[in-house]
């Protein structure tokens, strides 16, 4: 007996981007460079969103969060630093700051406010980034407040 498959050509092959193909035409936010690789756009990928972002040494980004996407990170290279409001402990509000490293993962919530930090003075972070809706979704906020979200 043989399965049969559905007659869908975008599960028929596999696509290669090289980083000649990253485009930066997705989402931005200030002190930081997304590129996007995997997308809607590059591939025609449904569920998936990917790409890097790259945070110039003694920078950081603007406050944002992705909307209703979970977003996976991977450190490739540097020392980025990310900072979200701390929201559970005794101290409402308080910057919470996650140093890492290569080689490093970080899982940020759908909507929780951040910034992406470098502060290394010479050396470049390099972030490979994956999110569970097609496109980049990217809400550039005045501060890490939960209110910021809401107006």
């Amino acid at each position: 007996m043989t399965d049969s498959l559905p007659e869908d050509p975008f599960h028929r092959r596999l696509h290669h981007v090289a980083p000649a193909m990253f485009s930066t035409d997705t989402a931005q936010t200030g002190g930081m460079r997304r590129v996007e690789a995997i997308s809607g756009k590059s591939v025609g990928s449904r569920n998936l969103w990917m790409g890097q972002t790259h945070v110039a040494a003694a920078t950081r980004s603007a406050n944002h969060h992705h909307g209703h996407s979970e977003t996976a990170i991977y450190v490739v290279s540097g020392h980025p630093v990310f900072v979200f409001a701390d929201i559970d402990g005794d101290d409402p509000g308080r910057e919470i700051r996650l140093e890492t490293r290569p080689g490093d993962y970080v899982f940020v919530p759908p909507y929780v406010p951040h910034r992406e930090e470098n502060p290394d003075p010479d050396e470049e972070a390099v972030v490979v980034i994956a999110r569970t809706t097609q496109e980049a979704i990217v809400v550039n906020l005045p501060d890490l407040s939960w209110r910021s979200i809401s107006g």
